[in-house]
């Protein structure tokens, strides 16, 4: 009841400011501010003096990003979302998520990644999806059942992956039309993307996509196959056009990271509409990954100054971007196993990450909440973070020898949908990686100021 009437009045309170913010947008856009601030205590008191002072400053990026998406974007779309992204995810999910994690004593995700298909219409290099084929998919009830199994515990949060899951477009859109306190984020190598699916998007409030490319023409199409570019740029076109939120997708890899970092290439998706950027380190999942693409350590180091660079408030880009290896020490290192997230895949096994294809549960037998329980995800609870060092928070790129333990304690099997790998096989592949990194990440984390993330751990529970 309480969720009903603080829904209603929000949504009455955002149609009025968003009515007025083109007659005065720092007026309205602070008094937004002031209303989150005053009855949704999202962040410290000093974080909202900061989004007032950025308001007031119109070379702040951060502030052009705002007026951007409020330029740019379905002013229905935007409210929606704030409200299923902020009101529902980040306020009543948030409060949920934590009182859950004490009530069941185990990890509860803030979001859930999960895969509607295995099959995808590209042949992306260093992707393990392609090889899949369309032999696994989850059915529709099968994903109502994640997500109402996800809102009990407090998760209103959703990504998608595959595979290409707009290959069950249809069903996605069901899926977020019948959750309206959700938000869905799509991952999609944009082929799909057509004015249907806009008009869908805008329907429902609470989608978003994000695009996967990987620099100019030359480097993104070694990757992604000849034509990949030129089909993602029309699909920007075409969502900017239809005034639909969107981002883009970036794997980073030794061979294109300067493609990827340059200021052409993001001064070019930020004039494409892009307003967010996820960048992700490649990893070298299934027996014929290329070990030779993982980013060296120069390599790494350069992208975390880099995004330092390219998130500041008035020499970066305007546009929302982080870099889910690199910024480990923004979320208190690893925020997989359920800590922050995990994965589905498409034959419904449970995993403890997105990239980490080892499980020992699946949706077919068990819950959600079971699968948190179990011996694989209570290990990632008790042993996270897996390094003090939150530059090096991964437990198969940086610390391998930790994946090989809890595989190996915990009997989680591997969930590779194509050829079984062991932990062994994989970790050996990080080996040499982590070995190299090390003394440049402790260096780095000597050296340089981090923030105080209050994160909560369970590495004392019996």
């Amino acid at each position: 009841m309480e969720h009903a009437f603080t829904h209603f009045w929000a949504d009455k309170a955002l149609s009025v400011l968003l009515k007025r913010v083109d007659k005065d947008p720092q007026k309205s856009l602070t008094q937004l501010v002031d209303i989150i601030g005053r009855h949704f205590k999202f962040f410290p008191a000093k974080n909202y003096e900061r989004m007032r002072a950025g308001i007031q400053d119109p070379d702040n990026v951060y502030m052009k990003l705002a007026l951007g998406i409020l330029r740019d974007c379905d002013r229905g779309l935007v409210k929606h979302l704030l409200l299923s992204l902020g009101l529902h995810a980040g306020y009543y999910g948030t409060k949920t998520v934590r009182s859950k994690r004490d009530a069941y004593n185990c990890n509860i995700p803030w979001t859930i990644l999960f895969d509607p298909t295995s099959a995808c219409n590209l042949r992306c290099k260093g992707c393990w999806a392609a090889e899949y084929g369309h032999r696994q998919q989850l059915s529709l009830d099968e994903m109502r059942s994640i997500v109402s199994q996800g809102r009990a515990l407090g998760t209103h949060f959703y990504m998608l992956t595959g595979g290409e899951p707009l290959l069950r477009k249809d069903d996605i859109v069901t899926l977020a039309a019948e959750n309206p306190e959700c938000t869905f984020l799509i991952y999609t190598n944009a082929t799909l993307v057509d004015e249907k699916l806009c008009a869908d998007i805008k329907r429902c409030g609470n989608m978003t996509l994000a695009l996967s490319i990987e620099g100019d023409e030359t480097s993104n199409d070694d990757r992604r196959g000849e034509g990949a570019y030129n089909c993602t740029v029309k699909a920007m076109d075409l969502l900017r056009r239809e005034n639909v939120l969107f981002g883009i997708s970036i794997c980073y890899t030794s061979k294109n990271i300067e493609a990827v970092t340059s200021d052409d290439f993001l001064d070019k998706m930020i004039a494409l509409g892009a307003k967010y950027a996820f960048y992700f380190n490649y990893m070298p999942l299934g027996k014929d990954a290329d070990v030779s693409l993982i980013p060296t350590p120069t390599q790494r180091k350069y992208m975390y100054f880099f995004m330092k660079k390219l998130r500041n408030s008035h020499t970066g880009k305007p546009m929302f971007c982080f870099d889910f290896q690199d910024d480990g020490e923004y979320v208190g290192g690893c925020i997989a196993g359920g800590r922050n997230y995990f994965h589905i895949n498409s034959a419904g096994d449970i995993e403890p990450c997105v990239f980490i294809h080892y499980s020992d549960a699946n949706i077919r037998t068990d819950t959600l909440l079971e699968a948190l329980q179990k011996p694989l995800f209570m290990a990632y609870r008790k042993g996270q973070p897996f390094n003090d060092n939150h530059l090096r928070p991964c437990p198969m790129l940086e610390n391998p020898d930790i994946l090989r333990k809890m595989v190996r304690e915990t009997g989680a099997k591997s969930t590779d949908l194509v050829d079984r790998e062991s932990a062994d096989d994989l970790c050996a592949k990080c080996d040499a990686f982590s070995k190299e990194w090390a003394p440049v990440a402790d260096e780095i984390w000597r050296t340089t100021e981090h923030p105080k993330t209050h994160t909560q751990y369970y590495r004392d529970h019996k």
